[in-house]
């Protein structure tokens, strides 16, 4: 089945009612404080890679100056409404630029669209040229092998206004030996009342902990791991330092 990413296109008007900002509060000051805990610097700045439409940064600008980065100019538009005193680049995490560096980085689910080793990689190694020595990258990857869930199915709903929205997300691995799984979504949007159905499709990475742990640490981090629970879900959270 071919991608879609429609979330990030002619869709993306629904992303504000999949999960309220608030709702993110407790993961951002769980990465706040490690951060905190692991920098050997003081930490002022933040880029939050792959920040979407800017949830997660309209809890970290509360500690830090946050710049976002992500790909799409529409998610990119909706944080920038979001957060309007923080600064929002576009550019592909594999290879962006900004010519300069933070003293802390997040990336969170998008890194999860690096399907392939060597895009993984890339994107790590691009996050590790713009740390400051000293500083810390909080990484979290969504599903591993050893967490996956096959044809796992969530459900949620919201309500704004007349507008009423069903999200129902599936995700399902064709083929355990390789390095990627898909997520599938139903979107069941109700106007008044009126009933349209779309649907969205990715292609997306995933990787054993110890290949995380060797790209890390052979990139240059130090590494340290963490666990950060969630609607009875276990995540792996990595605190990358660079040396300095």
């Amino acid at each position: 089945m071919k991608d879609t990413c429609r979330l990030y296109t002619d869709l993306a008007w629904l992303w504000p009612m999949w999960g309220d900002a608030t709702e993110y509060a407790d993961f951002c000051r769980h990465v706040a404080g490690l951060i905190r805990q692991h920098a050997g610097r003081p930490v002022t700045t933040l880029l939050d890679i792959g920040c979407g439409g800017g949830k997660n940064i309209l809890n970290l600008k509360r500690e830090f100056t946050v710049t976002g980065l992500d790909l799409s100019p529409t998610m990119l538009a909706q944080a920038k409404d979001l957060n309007p005193e923080c600064i929002f680049v576009q550019g592909d995490m594999r290879t962006f630029r900004l010519g300069r560096t933070y003293d802390a980085i997040l990336m969170d689910d998008a890194i999860s669209y690096m399907n392939c080793l060597k895009d993984f990689e890339a994107a790590i190694r691009t996050a590790w040229a713009h740390l400051e020595a000293g500083g810390v990258m909080i990484v979290t990857p969504d599903v591993t092998p050893e967490t996956f869930q096959q044809n796992k199915t969530t459900v949620t709903s919201s309500i704004r206004d007349a507008m009423e929205v069903v999200f129902i997300e599936n995700v399902y691995d064709p083929d355990p030996a390789d390095e990627q799984y898909e997520t599938t979504v139903l979107y069941l949007i109700r106007d008044n009342g009126r009933l349209q159905i779309e649907t969205d499709h990715w292609t997306l990475g995933i990787f054993p902990l110890d290949t995380w742990r060797t790209v890390l640490r052979e990139t240059g981090f130090e590494v340290y791991e963490d666990r950060y629970s969630q609607d009875g879900d276990e995540y792996t959270v990595f605190s990358c330092v660079k040396p300095g």
